[in-house]
């Protein structure tokens, strides 16, 4: 799989994880793109930190209102009902745990859950955004994002990075499996049929624990 499709087949699997009903946090990059793929028949209510509630799927070409953007900039559009208001209710929203699932992206994430991604040391950084907030505040928090970067494993022993949060992962969605982060470490759920456990944990620094019913990934 090239980069676009990996990211594709990642949104994927992560929006089967979205429950009707449920209030949903999309951080930018990667995780955008699961309100995609919502499954037929589940309303789901995506909330933006820059603030609203109610983001539909992307504009078409040549429709895009730069009024109207989620919290990384991207062109968005607002579904009947949707709302806007100001940072202090958006992360009043945040913060107060109504948010039920924040998908965010990694730089590291290690066995213990801790989370890192918001700084590289002696790059230029936007900062951590509302991130520390979401993985603080939400109920569940699923990591999407590829599972190495250049050939290097993102998934840790321990992260090396400056944390964003400390032991709030609850679950990892690479091209690779899905990892769940359990207090006796980190379970590979589901395995990318595409790949060995062998070549799945030669990616990975963190012992994957591996159980008896291991399931093929699908999307």
């Amino acid at each position: 799989m090239d980069k676009a499709q990996k990211q594709e087949f990642i949104a994927k699997r992560v929006a089967k994880e979205l429950k009707d009903g449920d209030v949903v946090n999309l951080g930018i990059g990667l995780p955008t793109k699961v309100a995609s793929f919502i499954p037929e028949g589940v309303n789901v209510l995506f909330q933006s930190e820059n603030g609203f509630v109610g983001l539909g799927p992307a504009p078409e070409e040549g429709k895009e209102d730069m009024d109207i953007v989620n919290a990384g900039g991207q062109p968005v559009t607002i579904l009947p009902g949707g709302a806007f208001f100001d940072s202090a209710t958006s992360f009043g929203i945040i913060r107060g745990g109504h948010v039920d699932v924040t998908v965010l992206g990694a730089l590291e994430v290690d066995e213990e859950g801790n989370l890192a991604n918001w700084m590289i040391p002696g790059k230029l950084v936007p900062g951590m955004g509302g991130a520390m907030d979401l993985v603080v505040g939400a109920k569940k928090v699923i990591i999407a994002m590829e599972h190495t970067a250049k050939g290097n494993p993102k998934i840790l022993k321990k992260c090396r990075l400056p944390l964003t949060a400390a032991k709030q992962v609850d679950m990892i969605v690479t091209e690779m499996g899905v990892m769940e982060v359990t207090d006796e470490g980190i379970v590979l759920r589901e395995i990318n049929p595409q790949f060995t456990v062998e070549e799945v944990q030669a990616a990975t620094e963190a012992e994957l624990i591996i159980p008896d019913d291991l399931k093929e990934m699908e999307v």
